[in-house]
């Protein structure tokens, strides 16, 4: 039983350096950004966290504004001579809004996460 909840531990803390590491690159990290937020999520689930729907979202936000920057990426992007206009752009804005979201919630319940996932190892 221990063991398993060393490996919760673990996803979580990774989790929350793949979200910060995966800022240094925007384009390329946003993969990185959405694996970390998928951990932190899956750890706060199995451990039945009450902030873990508020995660859920963040990850559905950024999955969302994730999936459409590469997209419209592989259509060439917006402006210049593309055919799609700027306006596209906004839908991407829910990665950037989710990726704050959840850096927010993580600052906001650090303390309580801390001695939640030190009880539990």
């Amino acid at each position: 039983m221990k063991k398993k909840n060393i490996w919760i531990t673990l996803i979580h803390y990774s989790g929350i350096i793949l979200l910060i590491a995966g800022v240094l690159d925007p384009l390329e990290g946003s993969i990185i950004i959405t694996i970390g937020t998928i951990l932190i999520s899956t750890s706060l689930f199995i451990i039945k966290d009450s902030e873990r729907k508020k995660f859920y979202l963040s990850t559905i936000l950024i999955l969302f504004g994730v999936f459409f920057m590469f997209y419209f990426s592989s259509l060439g992007g917006f402006g210049g001579n593309s055919k799609l206009s700027w306006w596209w752009a906004l839908l991407i804005l829910p990665y950037p809004i989710g990726w704050i979201f959840s850096i927010i919630l993580l600052i906001k319940n650090w303390k309580k996460f801390n001695t939640k996932f030190k009880n539990i190892s």
